[in-house]
């Protein structure tokens, strides 16, 4: 009866403390918009970003005027996130306003030393932001570097006409260069300890950059157009999927496009990257040589102005550009079209919160 009365008492204590221990565990939420999507739009009177959570049973419209009461302004081009905060772009303001992730609530603004921003890595304590300085002069574009704790540019690496894109790995900075309003070719690898600058060429328009698995750097190279003497389209220079070697920073390998086929999206998820050309998007492996002849899905949007994906989920966005837009959702696993949603006026981007 005694060693009963032990076990008993033991057996009440365990549960106690397990209770107590996961009770430890339990995290409170950080804000109304953790666990969703946040879908930027360059807007019409003003940018905003739309809140969809990953059930889809919430959505929230212009979250960042909800909660601050202030307008972000047009062109809101881009966001970029560290643990805490998200930064968000506006080119046209010249600005880079700094928001908690989670709450949205405004804790900062960079304003000087900015001129016509567009994308922004985060790098310990410091942001590096593309800029593409005066569009009439190609030699005044710019990296700023950004102390994140004081929210002030401190530098600038000079950099070739039109940088776009920018990530980070390894000590070094890969930037895209669309060219701005014109047109350019090249990726700049800066070496973030020293400011180095090298330059690789590729197919014309850079655009989205990323890593695949085997650490090459995967560059969408979307193509130029080519217009005649009345500045008609009259044909496209060669779109690529190009990889670079970042070892050597030298081009590994690439698959280009039939004449007039120009992607403008690309993603990669897992084992995959995905791409559009007009409505469609199309889905291949990252070690694949070839490019896929038939689409992965076939959104018919029409404006197709962003993607995202993740492990259930391809995201398209179908833009306007005078009112809200849309959002389409299609299951990976059927290709089906399961939600359509609300976006922002404009809307270009899709992050994972």
């Amino acid at each position: 009866m005694k060693i009963s009365k032990f076990l008993l008492s033991a057996f009440i204590l365990s549960v106690i403390f397990v209770s107590c221990n996961n009770d430890d565990e339990i995290q409170e939420p950080k804000g109304d918009y953790e666990n969703g999507l946040l879908i930027s739009g360059e807007g019409g009177a003003s940018g905003s970003v739309y809140y969809v959570s990953y059930d889809f049973s919430t959505t929230e419209s212009q979250i960042y005027k909800k909660v601050n009461n202030s307008e972000l302004s047009v062109y809101l081009q881009s966001i970029a996130f560290d643990n805490s905060n998200a930064y968000i772009v506006v080119d046209n303001q010249n600005t880079i306003t700094v928001v908690d992730r989670y709450t949205f609530l405004k804790k900062g603004t960079i304003t000087a030393d900015l001129e016509l921003p567009r994308y922004m890595v985060v790098v310990g304590d410091k942001g590096y932001a593309t800029n593409w300085g005066s569009t009439s002069d190609a030699t005044d574009d710019f990296v700023a570097e950004i102390d994140l704790k004081s929210y002030t540019v401190t530098g600038k690496i000079p950099v070739g006409n039109g940088p776009e894109r920018i990530i980070a790995k390894n000590g070094k900075l890969y930037v895209s260069h669309k060219g701005a309003y014109t047109t350019n070719n090249i990726v700049s690898v800066i070496d973030i300890a020293s400011k180095a600058t090298t330059e690789i060429t590729v197919n014309d328009n850079p655009d989205e950059l990323f890593f695949d698995n085997a650490g090459n750097l995967v560059v969408l190279c979307e193509g130029n157009n080519i217009y005649d003497a009345s500045w008609n389209v009259i044909g496209h220079t060669p779109a690529a999927i190009t990889k670079i070697n970042t070892t050597l920073n030298e081009i590994s390998s690439e698959m280009v496009f039939a004449n007039d086929l120009n992607p403008s999206l690309l993603e990669i998820h897992g084992i995959d990257l995905y791409y559009n050309l007009g409505s469609k998007i199309y889905k291949m492996s990252q070690t694949a040589t070839t490019l896929p002849t038939s689409a992965f899905v076939d959104t018919a949007a029409g404006y197709l102005y962003g993607m995202a994906v993740d492990d259930k989920n391809l995201y398209v966005l179908d833009a306007s550009f005078t009112a809200e837009s849309t959002l389409n959702v299609y299951n990976l696993a059927t290709k089906a079209k399961s939600n359509t949603l609300k976006a922002p006026i404009a809307a270009s981007k899709i992050y994972f919160n």
